[in-house]
């Protein structure tokens, strides 16, 4: 048995427990949480050089066969996934070493931030369905935790209209989970793509597949599920914001990729169409609602629900090409959104606000900082040869591809519209001067930032400003790895192979495998 797949979910989970441990020593419980969260990176991309040299690796935890045990699979989406949770986990807990004030770190924000991470490693891994659940309420209880800690009234208010309808989702989700066991007896999901086939009512087993949708969609933030998202998002401590929308969204998208594509892939003209409108109403709704904005993180935590459309949209086309856009999209886009909203942090420890029209000079008085906000809003945005351009480039390729002429028209208008909503930024809070005249240089500016927190706060933001531009200027061993995963996403036979065995599904399965 391998423990590859066990480290993502072992290590946040040592490293919460060690850090309520320490909480009486802040500076200890920092430099565990730094230990910590670069663990986790190590274990992700050891977990990635296996499965990119060897393929997909199974799990079962405690020697239980599946589909009877605790399943955790890798393959080359999932490991994905897994690094780039340590890339933006620890990226946020530098960040945080001079974001998160004493009183917070005291109440605990080091230990629930690796629990959060735990959860979604634990997302990305399990190939158990009801284990999926499971990881969801990880993730569910330690963000709320995250988003109230200091008590802020603004913050309770998002984080009831937050949890209200993530409790929504989570009823649904397990009412979903209950009416598939019924039909299936199975909750495995390699079993389940194996026995799927075999139920005889197959219009009930769409009515399933529509629930988890929905399910789902609230999880994603999609059209027209997505109004808890910018009341919350912007409420919490930068760092937790960041870290909120690189991740907890995608795990939503991630659950909808993996369900539609390895289970529920029986009457495809009927639930990728619907999720073909959906990725389609969500790119609209969000980049409006992103351009009717004027504070900083309202505007980024509107383009989260607008850039969740295209990542749907790939799911959606059903094609080699479609889920390759998703994958690249997905690697992408959790870098960049949470690279922003790392951006707006500093840009308010500058000026004192996230409000556009009371802040500015950035450019003149930080000239580094508005170059690192350039570099992921022009990726937002698609522009060429960053991370983004593309993304959207193999995505718009997909589409016209089936001659889906309508959701590609969309795609570009939205694109466009994003450029509209990047340059807003850019125009008031780094190229116009300042609304009162002062100079807000983090060492001369009244609000003066140490040399030792702006070294902090804007080494993440390089080194994943820097990512972002190497994907784009070297984005082909990248496409390999998101052909790698499209490939197994339509061909599910070494998934189930390395899950059940070779002979889950006769000879072809161990010649999959094989391949």
């Amino acid at each position: 048995m391998s423990w590859l797949p066990a480290w993502p979910i072992l290590i946040p989970i040592v490293t919460a427990i060690i850090g309520f441990l320490v909480g009486r020593s802040p500076g200890l419980q920092r430099a565990v949480s730094v230990a910590g969260a670069g663990l986790l990176l190590v274990a992700g991309v050891a977990l990635m050089a296996d499965v990119w040299s060897n393929g997909i690796v199974a799990t079962q935890m405690g020697s239980w066969p599946a589909p009877f045990g605790i399943t955790l699979v890798a393959d080359h989406l999932s490991a994905v996934m897994v690094v780039i949770t340590g890339i933006t986990g620890l990226a946020v807990v530098v960040y945080g070493l001079a974001d998160i004030d004493r009183e917070r770190v005291r109440f605990g924000f080091h230990p629930m931030l690796h629990f959060l991470l735990c959860g979604v490693c634990g997302a990305f891994l399990t190939g158990d369905i009801f284990n999926l659940y499971v990881w969801f309420e990880v993730m569910l209880i330690s963000s709320f935790a995250l988003l109230v800690l200091g008590g802020d009234k603004e913050q309770l208010d998002g984080a009831v209209k937050y949890v209200a309808l993530n409790l929504i989702s989570t009823v649904l989700f397990l009412s979903a989970i209950g009416l598939l066991y019924g039909l299936t007896g199975t909750l495995n999901m390699a079993d389940l793509h194996r026995v799927i086939p075999t139920v005889e009512n197959q219009g009930l087993l769409t009515a399933v597949a529509v629930m988890f949708i929905v399910a789902f969609g609230i999880k994603s933030a999609v059209f027209p599920l997505f109004f808890w998202l910018p009341a919350s998002y912007h409420t919490p401590p930068v760092a937790i914001a960041a870290v909120f929308s690189g991740l907890l969204t995608k795990v939503g998208v991630y659950a909808l990729i993996r369900t539609f594509t390895l289970i529920f892939t029986h009457d495809t003209g009927y639930t990728h169409t619907i999720l073909l409108w959906i990725a389609g109403l969500t790119m609209v709704t969000g980049v409006l609602g992103a351009a009717a904005q004027n504070e900083m993180r309202r505007i980024l935590s509107f383009h989260i629900i607008s850039q969740i459309g295209y990542m749907v949209m790939g799911l959606a086309l059903y094609t080699p090409l479609g889920l390759v856009g998703s994958v690249f999209y997905l690697v992408h886009h959790i870098i960049v959104k949470a690279n922003l909203f790392l951006v707006s942090g500093v840009a308010n420890r500058l000026t004192g606000s996230f409000e556009l029209k009371k802040i500015g000079g950035l450019y003149k008085s930080a000239p580094f900082l508005a170059l690192l906000f350039l570099i992921p809003a022009f990726s937002l945005a698609g522009f060429p040869p960053l991370s983004g351009f593309w993304a959207k480039l193999v995505l718009i390729r997909a589409g016209l591809e089936i001659e889906s002429w309508w959701i590609v028209a969309t795609a570009l208008i939205v694109g466009l519209l994003t450029i509209y909503s990047m340059t807003k930024i850019w125009g008031q809070v780094f190229w116009e001067p300042h609304p009162q005249g002062f100079d807000p240089s983090p060492d001369k500016g009244p609000l003066k930032v140490s040399r030792r927190d702006y070294l902090l706060l804007t080494a993440p933001i390089a080194v994943m400003a820097l990512m972002t531009v190497i994907i784009g200027l070297f984005a082909g061993p990248f496409y390999e790895l998101a052909e790698r995963s499209a490939a197994e996403l339509l061909d599910p036979t070494a998934y189930v192979a390395a899950v059940l065995g070779p002979d889950a599904l006769g000879p072809t399965v161990a010649e999959g495998a094989a391949r």
